[in-house]
């Protein structure tokens, strides 16, 4: 890759895991909980660090940033998450410059997603731009790359069918029940964690199984009480849970903690039991498992359910990447602007320095000399000699590097790069 001008002395870098190779287990260690991610940009800043962002999904944990060495990155994302340096190398990726741009491209759009064209990250990557902002780690580089992704996004949902028909998590398991419960419409459904994927879920169970029978619980009431306002469902009090965990022909797990919140000892049921577990890390102890009436299923299990509507999306995939390399061209010409950005800067102020010597000269020399028309005209030529350089540097013929450095030598800039 060409050596852009977006940082002086670091370079930019993706270091991160996803279900590719990690396993659920794998990625609960590493996954980064919203103060844990605070935290990390705190630590950043603290470093030196001038743009990062993190993100921490179901599927993938990353972190996007400028540094020296990407152990810099690796070693903040391991210091606030649960997860070691050993154990990161073994499942890990690391991106730099081009491939790190190209792959968030790649995330934002849902072609990394692990059910092909499921767009819910675009709002994790939206949310975690913003919170860098918020700390003031995010400058102009951040800002156009991550409006670029979001521009892409909305143009692969609007242009291409890779979103077409609901599937993500969230349907995926209401997809699960339904093709292997029977009756669901009878079943006692119970939705523990009201968070954005228990959120889509509950949407998804009302939409699909028509069931009357849906039960709500979550650790603040009042979150699920909003939810259920939508829709016909009953809410429970956290306290309630053991208890209706009995009732339940069905559980849905989505609760998002860094802990298990639901254990062996809280199963009490001697009926069969679909659990669903939606949550990295894994929020249903392993040991749920040795229950013999107890059919657990995590969302890793879940997002191997390929259908019709999988099929037709990886048919959009060429249509999706063409559209990424047309935004991701026009980013990447404004950042080789940025390149000689700090040379056309110092041109200008060289070109105004040998203004103001010669304005000077002729006010001294000139009778009734014109400073104001002087001033006019040699701004306007001024502006002119930028342009054409700046023209010069652009064209894709043009070695920048090679032109930079002439320019450079002719004017005597300094403090160009």
């Amino acid at each position: 890759m060409k050596r852009y001008h977006i940082s002086k002395h670091n370079t930019f870098y993706c270091i991160g895991l996803s279900y590719k190779k990690a396993n659920a287990e794998i990625r609960g260690k590493f996954s980064l909980d919203d103060e844990a991610v605070q935290t990390v940009l705190q630590q950043a800043s603290a470093e030196g660090i001038e743009e990062i962002t993190a993100i921490s999904t179901c599927n993938r944990t990353e972190i996007y940033g400028f540094s020296q060495h990407p152990f810099q990155l690796i070693k903040l994302l391991c210091d606030n998450s649960n997860g070691s340096i050993e154990e990161f190398q073994q499942v890990a990726y690391i991106y730099k410059n081009n491939d790190a741009i190209h792959h968030l491209f790649r995330v934002g759009t849902g072609l990394e997603s692990q059910i092909l064209g499921d767009f819910e990250i675009i709002s994790q990557l939206k949310k975690g731009f913003k919170l860098s902002k918020k700390f003031n780690l995010a400058n102009a580089f951040f800002e156009r790359l991550f409006n670029a992704v979001i521009q892409t996004s909305k143009r692969i949902k609007n242009e291409t069918e890779i979103s077409s028909g609901a599937t993500s998590v969230a349907f995926a398991s209401v997809q699960y029940i339904l093709k292997n419960v029977a009756a669901v419409s009878e079943k006692n459904i119970l939705l523990f964690g009201t968070g954005k994927i228990g959120r889509n879920t509950c949407d998804n169970l009302i939409k699909h199984t028509h069931n009357k029978r849906i039960t709500l619980i979550n650790r603040t009431k009042d979150k699920a009480q909003k939810i259920a306002g939508k829709f016909d469902v009953t809410v429970k009090d956290f306290n309630d849970l053991q208890a209706e965990i009995k009732k339940a022909d069905i559980l849905i797990v989505a609760t998002g903690a860094q802990m298990p919140t639901v254990t062996k000892e809280m199963i009490a049921t001697e009926k069969p039991l679909l659990l669903l577990d939606l949550s990295i890390p894994r929020n249903v102890s392993v040991d749920v498992k040795g229950l013999p009436n107890v059919n657990l299923v995590h969302l890793d299990d879940l997002s191997q359910i390929t259908d019709e509507t999988i099929e037709k999306r990886h048919a959009q995939i060429p249509k999706a990447e063409a559209i990424i390399d047309e935004v991701k061209k026009e980013f990447m010409i404004w950042l080789e602007t940025r390149k000689f950005a700090p040379t056309l800067k110092a041109l200008k102020h060289k070109l105004e320095e040998i203004k103001l010597e010669e304005i000077d000269f002729q006010r001294k020399k000139v009778v009734d000399f014109n400073e104001e028309q002087a001033e006019i005209l040699s701004n306007r030529i001024i502006q002119k000699i930028t342009k054409h350089f700046a023209n010069y540097l652009k064209d894709d013929t043009t070695s920048s590097s090679e032109s930079i450095d002439l320019i450079s030598k002719v004017f005597q800039l300094e403090n160009v790069n």
